[in-house]
């Protein structure tokens, strides 16, 4: 492979010029892609196989007007007044009848007419039900809706919002986490490199790349539905993984320029070297996130698509735009900055990387951890082992009003409804009975009758009637994120024969929150699946780039401990609110499809880290040196790269942290911990300890294994050599001609 890349390489610098108009190009007609289709993300999620889409389906057969969307208007008293006051319930119903004339609605139901007042008289509520799914209700229409309540609200009253879809349902993240995370990568690349063209390509680049991705899905959104989260995971991994791509090889270009290499030389070589690592590396990450498709849910295939595909436009910016802007820069990326409280040390530090890599920081913790290696080792095993202990009290769920920031209009109407009516009222089932076959007319009130009298039902009563289906709303005692509703949903499904017995009825247990029980039960289901096809790919790509057993192995087990210290984490922040206040995280259950995403994305990053460092450990071993020299050298080498790219990884994923979402906040917020303890604890330390004490025989493998597992040279140790061969060949040619 490295034959290939270099011959890539040295094509692309010398083709540089058209190598830019291509990317330009291409740019330029994804901006129009997107433009022209006018692709907008949608939160329409279908979960197929489930009980609670068959009633879905049902519905847009027989009444298509009832299968849509639904949202709650909660009406609250200032003061002493009541919304039974004329004036007050006039104000009330002058809004729902309101509502009633706008696109889209099928029916209104006025919070009097359905005796939906609280006790104290204080709330009252109503509800909308739209003909059409959450994601195709129009902006129009939801700032109609908005509009509507304002003269309620300018007469005193408080109006709020909830359910499936509500004005605002779908904020927009802002722009400021990109600003911070591109700001906060360029300080530590210019650290890193100590020269401002060498810190700013690898920003150019992943900007040209994550505007190529993001534009190209958005206009793929107008053809297929693109949740609104996988723009945001589209974006970190976009850019992290385009930085740290473009990192990996121009540290190596950068380092070949300051042993005295012509760039024209050093760019293949960097590409040929360092790009197979990034081939890998991304590869790994595309086949990880393909694998999400496993789950069978297709808002979740869609993300993990998407992601993929702002991966790869990562790495193909990597090889090709990135050594053609190398090309242009020449020995620029060599020009070092002079800070004025330590001049001249940027350039110190990377000579001494180059001529003395004993002398540097790197060789000193290779060395601090192959001496220590024992106590490293337990100490690391022991702190993933104790973060990970929170993930076995994971509780998974899906967004409602009361994961939504306090100033969220969903999160006002939960508490307002919770504490007026009772939390079970947030959340309401639909049972959607088909009467056509019915064997007496009671059928209905019999149905409804026993439905009361299961446990943990708070109220039952019809919600629509039409082509021989009822729709009957029940209402749990427990909220929409309660365990014991999950236990009801079961329940009603389980003793679906007793409840129906002797009235030829039929039902279907759906709506809002059956779904989502069914997509977190369906999600749970799929984990366990995903997380050995993940093992399995990691055992057959890291076999094939080592070609060794120990090594992947050794990788898998620091992945597993890596990934659920992360989620560790993730459930005593968000799940238990610890320093919820520190993180302004409002407590709740972890994102039921949170956790196969994690397992996704660091999997594919922690496979990027072992490459790196394994890599460059294999390249010392291959070149003579004993097992300990080989990790001491090998880390020396890699440290700062790795710790350059683990740090703008998580200065990208903390940057999203800040986005008041509770789909995006705690994502980011794994992958944050993820990356931090997977490159620091398992990549730098634990990983070199491990090939320090087991020695050379982590590079063992029986013989029939070289004859089937091909050598892909992935360090670029055969390129290397014969590059160097070639190198010593042209000297006595050149001086014999000139004699």
């Amino acid at each position: 492979m490295s034959r290939y890349l270099f011959a890539l390489g040295r094509s692309v610098a010398r083709r540089r010029w058209w190598v830019l108009t291509v990317w330009v190009v291409l740019l330029a007609a994804a901006i129009g892609f997107a433009t022209g289709t006018g692709g907008k993300t949608t939160d329409n999620f279908t979960v197929p196989g489930t009980e609670s889409q068959d009633a879905v389906s049902l519905l847009q057969q027989r009444m298509p007007a009832f299968s849509g969307a639904q949202m709650q208007v909660v009406f609250a008293t200032p003061g002493l007044a009541k919304v039974t006051d004329q004036r007050v319930s006039g104000q009330i119903q002058q809004v729902m009848a309101g509502l009633q004339g706008l696109p889209q609605v099928a029916a209104v139901v006025d919070p009097f007419r359905a005796q939906a007042v609280s006790p104290d008289q204080r709330v009252a509520l109503g509800s909308v039900q739209f003909s059409v799914s959450a994601g195709e209700v129009g902006e129009g229409t939801l700032d109609d809706v908005d509009r509507i309540a304002d003269p309620a609200r300018e007469a005193g009253l408080e109006v709020e919002f909830a359910g499936a879809v509500y004005p605002g349902f779908t904020a927009e993240v802002p722009h400021t986490p990109e600003v911070i995370g591109i700001v906060a990568a360029f300080i530590i690349l210019l650290i890193t490199f100590g020269a401002v063209v060498a810190a700013g390509q690898p920003i150019v680049t992943a900007l040209v790349g994550v505007g190529v991705g993001l534009t190209g899905i958005m206009g793929v959104a107008a053809f297929v539905d693109v949740p609104s989260a996988a723009t945001s995971l589209a974006l970190m991994l976009g850019l992290s993984c385009g930085i740290d791509y473009a990192l990996f090889i121009l540290s190596r270009h950068r380092h070949n320029i300051v042993l005295g290499m012509a760039a024209a030389e050093s760019i293949p070589l960097a590409v040929g070297t360092a790009g197979s690592s990034v081939v890998f590396a991304a590869v790994t990450v595309i086949i990880a996130l393909c694998g999400l498709a496993v789950a069978g849910i297709p808002f979740l295939t869609v993300m993990g698509l998407t992601a993929a595909g702002a991966v790869l436009v990562a790495m193909l910016v990597a090889l090709t735009l990135l050594p053609a802007l190398l090309g242009f820069a020449g020995d620029t990326v060599a020009r070092f900055i002079s800070p004025p409280l330590h001049p001249g040390r940027p350039e110190e530090v990377a000579r001494i990387a180059a001529y003395e890599p004993e002398r540097t920081a790197g060789h000193a913790w290779g060395r601090f951890v192959t001496r220590f290696r024992i106590p490293l080792l337990v100490v690391g095993i022991a702190v993933l082992a104790a973060l990970a202990i929170p993930a076995t009290r994971m509780e998974l769920g899906l967004p409602s009003g009361a994961t939504q920031p306090e100033s969220n209009t969903a999160h006002k109407a939960y508490d307002l409804v919770s504490r007026s009516f009772g939390p079970g009222f947030n959340g309401p089932l639909l049972v959607v009975t088909d009467l056509s076959q019915a064997t007496s007319p009671d059928a209905a009130q019999t149905l409804m009758s026993r439905l009361r009298q299961q446990p943990g039902v708070a109220a039952v009563q019809p919600a629509g009637a039409g082509d021989g289906l009822l729709l009957v709303q029940v209402v749990p005692t427990t909220g929409p994120d309660d365990t014991a509703t999950a236990d009801l949903v079961t329940r009603l499904r389980n003793d679906r024969a007793d409840i129906e017995s002797g009235t030829g009825a039929t039902y279907l247990v759906g709506g809002t929150t059956a779904a989502n029980i069914d997509t977190s039960k369906k999600l749970a289901e799929a984990l366990p699946i995903f997380l050995a096809v993940v093992v399995g790919l990691a055992l057959l790509l890291l076999t094939i780039a080592f070609r060794t057993v120990l090594v992947p192995l050794s990788s898998i087990v620091g992945f597993i401990l890596s990934v659920f210290a992360a989620l560790g984490a993730q459930v005593a922040v968000f799940q238990w609110g610890w320093g919820a206040s520190l993180f302004d995280v409002t407590k709740a259950q972890t994102l039921s499809f949170l956790p196969i995403i994690t397992l996704a994305i660091i999997f594919g990053l922690s496979s990027d880290y072992q490459i790196f460092v394994v890599s460059r450990i294999k390249e010392e071993h291959t070149r003579g040196a004993d097992a300990i020299a080989s990790v001491q050298n090998g880390v020396a080498h890699s440290a700062r790269v790795v710790t350059a790219a683990a740090l703008i990884m998580f200065a990208v994923f903390v940057a999203f942290t800040t986005v008041d979402n509770p789909i995006v906040k705690p994502l980011a917020f794994t992958l944050a911990v993820g990356v931090l303890l997977d490159a620091f604890i398992v990549r730098l330390t634990l990983i070199p300890a491990v090939m320090a004490l087991v020695g050379n025989r982590m590079w063992y493998h029986p013989r029939w294994f070289a004859r089937y597992i091909p050598d892909l040279d992935i360090e670029g140790a055969e390129l290397e050599y014969r590059f160097a061969r070639e190198s010593e060949a042209k000297v006595p040619q050149h001086v014999t001609g000139a004699s």
